[in-house]
């Protein structure tokens, strides 16, 4: 997931584009304080790049500017349209993910019809502490057992809980700070991807 303020002052794309050469395989454009047109055009420059680096480009909340953009998905939030009516929109071409935070909302996402479920905070980090005290990988656990979709675990996670989450259920990671933030936002992909593969008992490659 993208954030501009997590990069420590370096410019968005140009880390981004060293976690794609690394292997990252989705990028969520999550500026929320940007107007309409500043979010399109970053959106236009992210395309690029995950194209080049075959990977998707889901629009946060943003159904207008995924259609606009032509872009791989949507990720909806609890105050984004129902995942009916943005199905509806978008048609069965286009990823529909929403954001899950306890397990009345995974319920409802299987009900919606979505693609992927993105289920957090998992564990504490300051950019989750609206959503409530962590599920911890107990929920996500129980999740699991309710959902068939893709869940996607957030809030907390790195390459040392990497394992606990997928062993819970989890059928991959999404993070802002562990990679937007490190100093080296290429090394620190290939570790978490080295470390899904590793818990998932698969050889990882890059690219996968």
């Amino acid at each position: 997931m993208t954030d501009r303020k997590q990069t420590g002052g370096r410019d968005l794309v140009t880390v981004l584009s060293q976690a794609l050469v690394a292997g990252v395989q989705a990028i969520q454009l999550r500026e929320k304080d940007l107007d309409t047109i500043d979010v399109y055009r970053l959106g236009e420059r992210l395309l690029s790049l995950t194209r080049q680096a075959g990977a998707a480009l889901i629009v946060n909340d943003r159904v207008d500017v995924a259609m606009a953009l032509g872009a791989d998905g949507v990720h909806l939030t609890r105050k984004s349209l129902p995942p009916m009516e943005a199905r509806a929109l978008v048609g069965s071409r286009m990823l529909l993910g929403i954001s899950c935070h306890g397990l009345a909302d995974v319920r409802e996402a299987v009900e919606g019809g979505v693609d992927f479920v993105v289920l957090g905070p998992i564990y504490e980090t300051p950019s989750k502490v609206p959503y409530g005290a962590p599920l911890t990988p107990v929920i996500l656990k129980q999740a699991r057992g309710i959902c068939p979709l893709p869940i996607l675990a957030i809030g907390g996670i790195n390459t040392t809980r990497v394992p606990e989450v997928v062993h819970a259920g989890a059928d991959g990671v999404a993070v802002i700070s562990a990679v937007l933030a490190a100093p080296d936002p290429g090394a620190a992909t290939r570790e978490l991807l080295e470390a899904v593969a590793r818990a998932k008992g698969v050889a990882w490659q890059l690219g996968n």
